[in-house]
C-alpha cells in the first residue's frame, strides 16, 4: 500500500495540470446537473404546494347565470366542489395600470376546495364591503398592495379597497388573454356593472381522467352554457414557463458534458497507459500484482471525480442561492423541497460512478501490460515506414517537411488518433449546439418579427372609445406603421375537452404579417392559420377543416398554414376580424397590435401614445420569448465553459501522447537533418491537425444537431418546429480557429522541452 501511495504521488506531481482539469471539468459537471434539478424542482413544486395545500379544483367550468352547475357535484369520479360563484368581469385601474378581472363572489369565511392562500394582508371583512383580495399575479401587474384603491370603470367614481393578495393554483392573469381573479363580497359582485357569468371548480378523484370529467361537466350543462374550461395541467404548465426550459437545458448539457468528461477520462488514462508501458513493467517487476496496478490507476482517478464532485456539491449548497435571477430563486427553493436531499446526495454519486466505471476499464488495460516489455516502440513504429504519398510530399520543394510529418504523425500511423478526434470532437459539438441556442434566443430579439411577434405593442381602447377614434390616436404617431385591429375570444375544442383562444386580427385587405412557416397565411372566406400546440390538440394537419364552438355557436375554420405561436402554448387559431364576424357582425375590435417603423424604441413610443391618449388607451409591450430566457445566457455561456474545460483535458492528453511519441521519433527526425525548431513544429503540427480535425467534425455536426434539438424543442412546447437559427459562420470559424490555435499554444512548451533533450536521455526513454 504505500508503494502505492508513493507512486501515486509522484504521477500527481509530474501531471498536475491535468489533474486539475479532470477536478475542475468534474465539478462544472456536477454543478450543472444539481442546477439542473433545482430548476425541475422549481419549475413544479412552487405550484404544486399551492395546489395541495389549497386543495385545489382541477377543472374550472365558466358559465352563464342560467345554467345550474350545482348537478355537477353528483357526478362520478368528482370529489367536491368549489362554488358555484357567481361573478362579473369588468376591468380596474390603480397607479395608471389597468386589467381586466373577474370579480368573484366569496363568503367571508376561504373555501374549503380552491381556497385561496393569503400571502399578504387579510381575508374578506365583513366590516369592510368594498374589501377584496387579488390574486398575485394580478396584483404584481397592477403594483397593488393591501391597503391600495382599485378605481372601477363607469366614470362614477366607484372604488374598491384592497384588503389582502393571494396564491391561487388556477390559471395565472395575462394581460389581454385571461383576466385577473378578484375574490369579492356578493354584494360588491351584484352591483358591479359588468358581463355576469358562474364559475363551478371540480376537484377529482384522480386528475388524470381531468378529460372525460370534462365531458361529462359539459354534455350535464349543455355545449350552449360553457363558456370556458381551464383545468390543472394548463395552470402547471403555465407557471413552470420557461423555467422548465432552462432545467431541460442544463440537464442535456449536463449529461453530455457528463458523456465527454467520462471520454475524456477513458483517454486520459488510456494514453497514460500507452506512455508508461515500461513504468508499469517496471511497477510489476518489483512485485505489483495486475490487481495492485487497476488499483492505483481507479484510486487515483476516482479521488480526483470525488474531490470534483464533493467541491461542487459545497459551493451549488453554499453560494447556489445567492445567484442573481431566477437561477439563484430556484436553487433556495430547492433547498427547501423535500427530495433535496437526495438529489444532493445522488447526483454527485451518480457522476462518480460513471467516472469510475470510464476509468476501470482503462485501467484494467493497464493491470494486463506484461513484466517485460514485447518490444521497442522504436521497431513498431520503424516497421511501419512512410507512406508513398508522404515521401512524395517531401520530396516537394518549398513544402516544410515539418508540416508533412506532423501531418503524418496525426493521421498516417496507427488507430488511437480517430478516437482521439471523436473525444476533442463531442464537447466541441456541443458548443456548437449551446451557440446555437444562444442564436436563437438572439433572434427573439433582434428579429422577432420572423418569430410571431411582428407587433411590438398592443393597445386597448377605454370603454366608449370608438374604432375610428382610437386607430386616429395610434396612427398620429410617425413610429407607427399599422395598427391592426383584433378580438380574441375563448372557444371550446371538438369534445369540448378544453378552450383554446381564437383570435381575429386583421382584415383580408389588411392581413396581420403571421410566421408563417408551413402552408399560406389565411387569405379567404373562413380561412386561418394555427399555432403547433393546436394541432397536436385537435390531431389534426395544416388543410384540415376544424370546428369550435364560441359561446354556443360552431364556427367552422380551414387550416391553410401553420404559423408560429409563441404564447398560449401554440394553442391559438389565427383568422382575419372579417371572419369571425361573418358569424357576429356585431363583434368590434378590443384591441390593436402595432407595428413600429425599423429602429424605434417600444418604451419611447408608449410613452407618447400613453400621453397623447390621456388614459383612453392602455399600452402594454408585448413579451416576447427573449424577455422570459435572459437568464438562459448566462446558463449557457457557463456550460460553453463547462464544455471548454473538457474540451482542454482532451488536448492536454492528446498533447502528452504526441510528444510522447516525438520523443520516439527523436532520434529519426534529427538523423533527417531537421533541427530542434523543427522537431517542435512536428509535434505541434500533430496537436493542431488533430484539434482541426476534431472542430470540423464537432461543428459540421453540431449545426445540425442544434437545429433538430431547438425544433424539437420548439414543437413539442407547442411554439412549433421553424424557429431554430444556426450559428453564424463567424462564430463556427471563432471556434475552430480557437480550438486549433489554443491547442497549438498549449502543445508548443512541452513539445520544445521534449526536442531538446539529449540523446542519451531519448536512448534510455526508447530502450
Amino acid at each position: 500500500m504505500r508503494a502505492m501511495l508513493r507512486w501515486a504521488h509522484a504521477d500527481l506531481r509530474t501531471h498536475r495540470g491535468e489533474a486539475l482539469f479532470l477536478v475542475s471539468a468534474t465539478a462544472g459537471i456536477v454543478a450543472s446537473l444539481l442546477l439542473a434539478a433545482a430548476l425541475f424542482g422549481y419549475a413544479t413544486n412552487p405550484w404544486q404546494r399551492v395546489f395541495t395545500q389549497s386543495q385545489g379544483a382541477h377543472v374550472w367550468i365558466h358559465t352563464g347565470r342560467t345554467a345550474d352547475p350545482a348537478r355537477l357535484a353528483e357526478l362520478d369520479g368528482v370529489a367536491a366542489t368549489a362554488g358555484p360563484y357567481d361573478t362579473v368581469a369588468t376591468g380596474v385601474a390603480s397607479r395608471g395600470a389597468r386589467a381586466a378581472v373577474e370579480l368573484r363572489a366569496t363568503a367571508d369565511r376561504p373555501p374549503t376546495t380552491g381556497r385561496p392562500l393569503v400571502t399578504a394582508g387579510r381575508w374578506l371583512d365583513p366590516a369592510v364591503p368594498d374589501g377584496v383580495v387579488l390574486e398575485s399575479s394580478l396584483a404584481e401587474a397592477l403594483v397593488a398592495e393591501p391597503g391600495d384603491t382599485l378605481t372601477l370603470p363607469g366614470g362614477d367614481g366607484r372604488t374598491l379597497t384592497v384588503l389582502g393578495v393571494a396564491d391561487s393554483a388556477e390559471p395565472r392573469y395575462r394581460p389581454g388573454e385571461r383576466p385577473g381573479t378578484v375574490w369579492a363580497p356578493p354584494t360588491a359582485v351584484r352591483t358591479t356593472p359588468g358581463q355576469p357569468g358562474r364559475v363551478t371548480g371540480l376537484r377529482l378523484t384522480d386528475g388524470d381522467d381531468t378529460e372525460y370529467a370534462v365531458q361529462r361537466a359539459v354534455t350535464t350543462l349543455g355545449a350552449g352554457a360553457v363558456t370556458d374550461v381551464t383545468d390543472w395541467r394548463q395552470a402547471r404548465a403555465e407557471a413552470q414557463g420557461d423555467t422548465r426550459l432552462l432545467g431541460q437545458v442544463l440537464g442535456l448539457f449536463g449529461l453530455g458534458a457528463l458523456a465527454a468528461a467520462a471520454l475524456a477520462v477513458f483517454g486520459a488514462i488510456s494514453t497514460r497507459v500507452r506512455g508508461h508501458l515500461r513504468d508499469i513493467s517496471v511497477l510489476k517487476a518489483i512485485g505489483f500484482t495486475p490487481g495492485q496496478v487497476v488499483r492505483v490507476f481507479l484510486a487515483q482517478h476516482l479521488a480526483y471525480a470525488a474531490l470534483g464532485a464533493a467541491l461542487a456539491s459545497a459551493l451549488t449548497q453554499a453560494l447556489g442561492s445567492r445567484i442573481p435571477g431566477r437561477l439563484g430563486d430556484a436553487v433556495g427553493v430547492w433547498q427547501g423541497l423535500p427530495g433535496h436531499a437526495g438529489s444532493l446526495l445522488g447526483i454527485p454519486v451518480a457522476v462518480v460512478v460513471l467516472i469510475g466505471a470510464a476509468t476501470g476499464l482503462a485501467a484494467w488495460r493497464a493491470g494486463r501490460v506484461p513484466p517485460v516489455p514485447a518490444g521497442s516502440p522504436v521497431g513498431t513504429a520503424a516497421g511501419r515506414g512512410l507512406s508513398r504519398p508522404v515521401r512524395r510530399a517531401l520530396a516537394l520543394p518549398g513544402v516544410p517537411p515539418a508540416l508533412v510529418l506532423g501531418w503524418h504523425r496525426a493521421f498516417g500511423r496507427g488507430r488511437h488518433t480517430p478516437a482521439t478526434v471523436a473525444r476533442l470532437a463531442l464537447p466541441l459539438l456541443l458548443i456548437t449546439v449551446a451557440l446555437g441556442a444562444l442564436t436563437t434566443i438572439e433572434r427573439f430579439d433582434s428579429r422577432p418579427e420572423q418569430l410571431g411577434l411582428a407587433a411590438a405593442l398592443t393597445a386597448r381602447p377605454a370603454e366608449g372609445l370608438g374604432d375610428r377614434e382610437a386607430r386616429a390616436l395610434l396612427q398620429r404617431s410617425p413610429d407607427v406603421i399599422a395598427a391592426h385591429r383584433g378580438l380574441e375570444v375563448a372557444a371550446l375544442v371538438p369534445g369540448q375537452t378544453g378552450t383554446i383562444a381564437l383570435r381575429g386580427l386583421g382584415t383580408r385587405q389588411d392581413p396581420y404579417p403571421y410566421s408563417v412557416v408551413e402552408g399560406r397565411l389565411a387569405r379567404g372566406l373562413d380561412e386561418a392559420v394555427a399555432g403547433q400546440g393546436l394541432l397536436d390538440l385537435l390531431g389534426v394537419r395544416v388543410g384540415d377543416w376544424v370546428r369550435v364552438t364560441v359561446e354556443g355557436h360552431p364556427q367552422v375554420l380551414h387550416l391553410v398554414g401553420r404559423s408560429i405561436e409563441p404564447e398560449n402554448g401554440g394553442r391559438t387559431i389565427s383568422t382575419s376580424l372579417d371572419t369571425l364576424r361573418e358569424n357576429d357582425p356585431a363583434l368590434q375590435p378590443t384591441v390593436y397590435h402595432l407595428l413600429l417603423r425599423p429602429g424605434a424604441d417600444p418604451r419611447v413610443v408608449r410613452a407618447e401614445l400613453t400621453e397623447a391618449a390621456a388614459g383612453r388607451l392602455d399600452i402594454h409591450a408585448v413579451a416576447g420569448p427573449a424577455d422570459r430566457l435572459a437568464s438562459l445566457r448566462g446558463v449557457v455561456a457557463g456550460l460553453i465553459i463547462v464544455l471548454a474545460l473538457i474540451g482542454l483535458t482532451e488536448v492536454s492528453t492528446a498533447i502528452g501522447g504526441a510528444v510522447r511519441d516525438g520523443e520516439r521519433d527523436l532520434l529519426a527526425l534529427k538523423a533527417m537533418g531537421l533541427s530542434p525548431r523543427e522537431v517542435t513544429a512536428v509535434t505541434v503540427t500533430a496537436v493542431g491537425c488533430t484539434a482541426l480535425a476534431a472542430a470540423l467534425a464537432g461543428t459540421a455536426l453540431g449545426v445540425p444537431l442544434a437545429h433538430w434539438l431547438i425544433d424539437h424543442e420548439g414543437r413539442t412546447s407547442g411554439v412549433g418546429a421553424g424557429i431554430a437559427q444556426g450559428p453564424p459562420l463567424l462564430h463556427l470559424l471563432a471556434l475552430t480557429a480557437g480550438a486549433v490555435l489554443g491547442a497549438i499554444a498549449l502543445a508548443a512548451v512541452p513539445a520544445a522541452r521534449a526536442a531538446r533533450r539529449r540523446l542519451a536521455d531519448t536512448l534510455s526513454a526508447v530502450a
